[in-house]
């Protein structure tokens, strides 16, 4: 059976679900190595992996990784790095990632900046979090319960009420 990128990014997208984020970058590792080539999905797979154990250092290499091998990055990638950088207390690495975000092609939406504002919150960033309300407005992104929860609590860990 001869291998391919939707091959590896099924075996990359398993250990994704199952927790298991060293594993999911050494098989990307192996992956370009062989030089089977990797696609947006697959690099998204992996980062998601990272993500999911607040593994940002690695989450940010892929990225390196993707433009170093031209694969471009999407909403996902932005958002599962964002989110990355948020879980490990990154929040001012996650507002980095959400500016090059915004120079970039990606669609920054409700996801993007609700992802940007739990890391604020879980920085402790407050003000930072509720001024991505006002940006959410000048994009037309939309407001969702998560948009309002992450609102909320970044002023109650803060005790701005």
């Amino acid at each position: 059976v001869e291998s391919d990128t939707i091959t590896w990014g099924a075996a990359i997208s398993a250990c994704e679900s199952g927790g298991k984020w060293e594993k999911a970058l050494q098989l990307l590792s192996f992956m370009l190595q062989i030089r089977v080539g990797s696609s947006t999905i697959t690099c998204n797979a992996a980062v998601s992996a990272c993500e999911k154990d607040a593994k940002w250092e690695h989450a940010l290499q892929i990225s390196i990784v993707m433009s170093k091998s031209s694969v471009e990055a999407d909403v996902v990638t932005y958002n599962a790095m964002i989110s990355a950088c948020g879980s490990g207390g990154m929040w001012d690495k996650a507002l980095q990632l959400l500016s090059r975000m915004a120079q970039s092609n990606a669609e920054l939406n409700t996801i993007t900046f609700n992802t940007a504002m739990s890391a604020c919150e879980k920085g402790g960033e407050w003000e930072k979090a509720l001024q991505f309300m006002g940006a959410m407005v000048l994009r037309h992104a939309k407001f969702d319960t998560i948009t309002f929860n992450a609102a909320m609590s970044a002023c109650e860990k803060r005790n701005e009420w």
